[in-house]
């Protein structure tokens, strides 16, 4: 059945379309990225990347993007185009600026400006909570460890240089984790209202779920329907104030369902000239920033 309640409605819109992204044909899909085209020229092709759909394969997974590479070459250019090359990653969930090759050597050159952070990447994402200061660098390296509960899981984690003695109060330095890697993200709030905020965020460094583990535990603002990372000993949904709740007509009880609002908002590439590739947000984002009554003045 159909629930009553719009943002039931909504949210039930956008497992579904996550779930047919993996049921439909591949030609389809490539389509969808087709239309999501924000800029090309010979030497690469960006495109907006849609909602809940992975970029490698894996178990489980039928459609990813890199499968259809060389489907969406054929439809962007004449037939005897080249497939396309992954550039970079971003996480299942997260939408936004993709960048993809034309030809291995261009795919190569700028997974090095990425790996030589000379690649500007800027995100938005909505938090539960406001960030203090309102902006900073959260300079925290990160490492992955296994969480001992009632169902053992794998999260990353952050892994402090300093702590606070527990005797004294006095700082003090800890042993390095060998298995650490740094981690630093510049972030600085937009908007908050709802006892939400819209930040934006530029992820200096690269590790895996970067931005979600800064926030949450660096900052204690997971970001808006981000389960993972919202408890650190349980896989439980997140847990929104009244208020959140109240301004997205959602209940408690169905909050699980909320998707990720993390976006790759600006992405600029130093080839030849700088490019600036700048992708709106999907709906679902836009829609909440208007319920929730984060205005954005500028950009």
């Amino acid at each position: 059945q159909i629930p009553k309640d719009p943002a039931q409605r909504r949210v039930r819109e956008l497992a579904m379309l996550s779930k047919q992204l993996q049921q439909v044909h591949p030609n389809v899909l490539a389509k969808v990225l087709k239309q999501g085209t924000v800029y090309q020229n010979e030497e690469i092709v960006v495109i907006n990347k849609p909602y809940g759909l992975p970029v490698h394969g894996g178990p489980g997974i039928k459609n990813c993007i890199a499968d259809v590479l060389p489907i969406l070459a054929k439809m962007l250019e004449n037939m005897k185009a080249e497939p396309l090359h992954l550039c970079h990653r971003l996480d299942k969930e997260t939408t936004g600026v993709m960048v993809l090759a034309r030809s291995k050597e261009v795919a190569e050159r700028i997974r090095l400006l990425f790996k030589t952070r000379q690649v500007e990447k800027i995100y938005w994402a909505i938090s539960v909570g406001d960030p203090d200061p309102a902006e900073g660098i959260v300079e925290i390296p990160i490492v992955e460890k296994e969480v001992r509960s009632q169902q053992s899981h794998y999260k990353m984690t952050l892994a402090p240089n300093y702590r606070l003695s527990p005797e004294d109060g006095k700082v003090v330095k800890i042993r390095k984790n060998r298995n650490a890697e740094s981690a630093v993200t510049r972030y600085r709030l937009l908007a908050s209202s709802s006892a939400c905020s819209l930040l934006e965020l530029q992820p200096i460094t690269g590790v895996k779920h970067q931005i979600r583990v800064h926030l949450a535990y660096g900052l204690g603002c997971p970001i808006l329907g981000d389960h993972k990372y919202s408890h650190w000993s349980k896989l439980a949904p997140q847990k929104l104030p009244e208020i959140t709740l109240k301004r997205l007509k959602l209940e408690q009880s169905k909050a699980r369902h909320l998707p990720l609002h993390l976006h790759a908002h600006r992405l600029s590439l130093p080839l030849g000239e700088r490019i600036n590739l700048v992708c709106k947000p999907p709906l679902f984002f836009q829609k909440t920033l208007k319920k929730l009554e984060l205005d954005i003045t500028n950009d």
